[in-house]
């Protein structure tokens, strides 16, 4: 009998297991019992993700358990029990029951738990975890994942997310535990009412948000447009639909306009087949009621508001989405004008971005002659160069962005947050209504004076057991075989950071990426542009990202990109 046979009859003849789960088991085909039993979902520093149903290779009451018993025996075998974890979650369904199950657990072992009340944004966990100095904090979310999806995020004492130290010990915990008989479990309620489980809500919001609004740049704008300035938010059925539009009206935003359909928290998320901020179908009706009120802006956070997407109108009227590259590149340049203009620089000034995230913003920080830290993807590594600026007493973080959507300003957390950074988007455009510029007008200036820019995103999906295998056998091409020239141009240095060097091609010479390894390719063409390459860190995907700063238009760049994409096609096949 193989081994995800075994495993299959090990959980349905559970008692654990309810009469649904196992007349779901009792249903599935050898297909699906190989996809669901031949392995657990693997943990990493992004935690876990996957698709909610029963089985060792998804999310359930029964996974999340045993990834909490691998941190809880992380914890105490630290001395940190009574120390503590900070829970929180989302909108998405099962979430709550996630959330709950993971604090029985750790109030089993002994473990001090902090549970918010309600839903609430993935970077309020980790401001409160900081705040509350715990050990490590948990958050139950998939992010803008479809509805079928749920994920669970860890994350360490500084607020960021599992060190890949701490997760490799939780997966060895977890290797060691039985699903069934090994994990200790207690009554929630009953652990609320012996005080081994605490239930925090409002104060944390209020301490949360007076971080959030101290990191206004230019309040004093927002006074003289606020009358005429009309903003149209939705939080996309996610954990934004409180604190956004509470932070807005703090700020002195006087007309802000509620997508009323997405409104509510709602797991299905009725109105999107994807609540991603990324994509123009989020934003359908926002755009509707933006047309409606006369609003020049939408802004959307995802369902657990770390990651925030915005539409402004263009000149000819439509609604245009601004990327994440383009965001990022607006939002630096804004923060670092207003700070000049207003006389209020902060000392040694930094920014940080990751390797796939636009060049623009490197140009835009030798502009104004700040340091400018590039970092590998995922927002922990954003926070690992805060953490060493403030261990060394120096350096004033003025912003951190990855390409995609999350941005975060101020030391308070350690994660991407879309409530501070839609505050500042609405500031950012307040300044720019304050000299008769939309959004638009302000990035056309920008190409203007630092010169045009155009990032794409490719990718290709490979899911099931095959699936991991088509994506390595992807990268080991790209690295065998590294391409001397792309799309016409050649390739000029090549980084590896799984070996952790760059190759100058024509000397040879190696140098260090003084970055941890990481599975990804970075080609630099001899005009400067980049390609870099990547398996998603929490999706069944490969991704591509075409970072091009040598055309001179749109027309041109989007040649550009064809011509590098058909070699890239070619590699693969």
């Amino acid at each position: 009998m193989t081994d995800y046979l075994s495993n299959y009859k090990k959980w349905l003849n559970s008692d654990i297991l309810t009469e649904s789960e196992r007349t779901e088991l009792l249903g599935l085909d050898e297909n699906e019992i190989k996809e669901r039993f031949s392995c657990y979902l693997s943990f990493g520093t992004a935690g876990l993700r996957g698709k909610m149903k029963t089985g060792m290779n998804a999310m359930n009451v029964h996974t999340v358990a045993l990834v909490t018993q691998g941190l809880a025996n992380l914890l105490v075998s630290e001395g940190n029990a009574e120390r503590g974890v900070t829970i929180a979650y989302d909108s998405r369904n099962n979430s709550e029951i996630f959330a709950k199950t993971s604090a029985s657990v750790l109030a089993a072992n002994g473990v001090k738990v902090y549970i918010f009340d309600s839903l609430r944004p993935t970077p309020e966990l980790s401001f409160a975890l900081r705040r509350l100095g715990c050990a490590a904090g948990i958050n139950v979310t998939a992010s803008h994942n479809p509805k079928e999806y749920n994920g669970y995020k860890a994350y360490g004492e500084d607020g960021a997310q599992l060190s890949p130290e701490a997760a490799a010990i939780v997966a060895d915990e977890m290797a060691k535990t039985d699903v069934f008989a090994d994990i200790k479990r207690v009554d929630f309620d009953t652990a609320v009412a012996e005080g081994k489980i605490t239930v925090i809500g409002d104060e944390m919001d209020e301490a949360y948000l007076a971080a959030v609004t101290a990191e206004a740049v230019y309040p004093e704008v927002i006074k003289s447009v606020a009358d005429d300035l009309k903003i149209v938010y939705s939080p996309l059925h996610g954990a934004g639909y409180k604190l956004v539009p509470n932070v807005l009206s703090r700020m002195g935003f006087k007309h802000i306009y509620m997508v009323q359909e997405q409104a509510e928290p709602d797991g299905d998320f009725p109105t999107v087949e994807k609540p991603n901020p990324e994509y123009r179908e989020a934003f359908m009706l926002g755009i509707e009621l933006a047309n409606k009120v006369g609003s020049d802006l939408i802004v959307a956070t995802d369902p657990d508001a770390d990651r925030v997407g915005v539409f402004a109108r263009a000149k000819n009227g439509e609604f245009v989405g601004i990327t994440g590259n383009q965001m990022g590149a607006l939002l630096l340049d804004y923060i670092l004008t207003a700070y000049e203009e207003t006389n209020t620089m902060p000392p040694e000034p930094y920014a940080v971005k990751s390797i796939v995230s636009t060049e623009l913003a490197t140009k835009v920080c030798q502009a104004h002659g700040i340091e400018l830290f590039n970092v590998l993807t995922g927002f922990k590594f954003i926070g690992e160069v805060i953490k060493n600026h403030e261990k060394l007493g120096r350096g004033s973080f003025v912003l951190g962005f990855e390409e995609s959507y999350g941005y975060l300003k101020g030391t308070y957390a350690r994660d991407k947050d879309a409530v501070v950074a839609s505050m500042i988007i609405c500031e950012m455009t307040a300044f720019y209504k304050s000299k008769n510029m939309t959004l638009m007008d302000a990035l056309y200036e920008l190409y203007d004076r630092l010169g045009f820019s155009y990032e794409v995103n490719d990718e290709i999906y490979a899911e099931g057991l095959d699936g991991a295998k088509k994506i390595a056998a992807i990268m080991s091409a790209l690295r065998t075989n590294a391409p001397s020239e792309i799309g016409g141009v050649a390739v000029a240095d090549i980084g590896d950071y799984m070996s952790g060097y760059f190759t100058d091609v024509k000397t040879g010479e190696k140098r260090s990426t003084n970055l941890a390894k990481s599975n990804a390719l970075y080609f630099k063409l001899e005009n400067g542009d980049v390609i870099v390459v990547r398996p998603s860190g929490t999706e069944p995907k490969i991704k591509f990202y075409y970072l091009v700063t040598s055309a001179n238009n749109i027309e041109n760049a989007k040649s550009v990109f064809a011509n590098y994409k058909a070699t890239i096609d070619s590699l693969q096949a």
